[in-house]
């Protein structure tokens, strides 16, 4: 989750990479070419502030590393990307994006990626006995190799509550991740939006 979010927000979501196949090299003495990103009006509506993104920057954040849902899979490439979002209230996101070598380490991926996410909320629950987790999942989208999307809504035994959601896609040998947060639960939850903003992130991987 991008740092504008609410410490007590992260601390539920995070904790302490296994890379998946060796990034595509690029050519002598030229950058790699970073993939499309989102932009702010691309994200879920908020009803009472509107959205900044920051600039897209190489490489995948510290605070992902040690991201219960994320943190094993995506840190250790070296051809990524990501642009981080925020309001002015309480809704935080960030996308990163990831080029491997082809589509067969691509495809691996974004498959450890989705059983991360699947059972991070054991991790998050073993690493704090005061968290308690839930994971619903909301199925696959229909664009390009596919993309697939999950909520995560985890509770303090004080009280705090927290809602994410967190898709996967894929478009040939680039993988995406877009992870929206917010405090709330599942009603709170944006998900036909959030389905809208996951097939425009794997759209723009052009």
């Amino acid at each position: 989750m991008p740092k504008h979010t609410r410490a007590g927000a992260l601390a539920a979501l995070t904790a302490a990479g296994l890379a998946l196949g060796t990034v595509l090299a690029a050519p002598a003495g030229a950058a790699p070419k970073a993939p499309g990103f989102l932009a702010a009006k691309d994200l879920p509506p908020h009803l009472s502030s509107t959205w900044t993104a920051g600039k897209v920057t190489p490489g995948v954040p510290e605070e992902v590393e040690v991201d219960r849902c994320l943190g094993m899979a995506l840190p250790g490439h070296a051809s990524s990307w990501h642009r981080d979002f925020w309001t002015d209230l309480d809704a935080s996101a960030r996308q990163i994006t990831v080029v491997l070598k082809d589509t067969r380490a691509a495809k691996g991926l974004a498959s450890r990626l989705n059983k991360d996410i699947k059972s991070c909320p054991t991790r998050i629950e073993q690493a704090d006995p005061e968290v308690e987790a839930t994971l619903k999942d909301y199925g696959t989208l229909n664009v390009e190799e596919g993309a697939h999307v999950h909520g995560l809504h985890t509770e303090t035994s004080w009280g705090a509550t927290d809602i994410r959601l967190l898709s996967v896609g894929r478009d040939g040998r680039t993988v995406t991740v877009v992870d929206w947060g917010r405090l709330g639960d599942f009603g709170d939850a944006p998900v036909k939006a959030f389905k809208k903003t996951t097939t425009q992130a794997v759209n723009k991987l052009h």
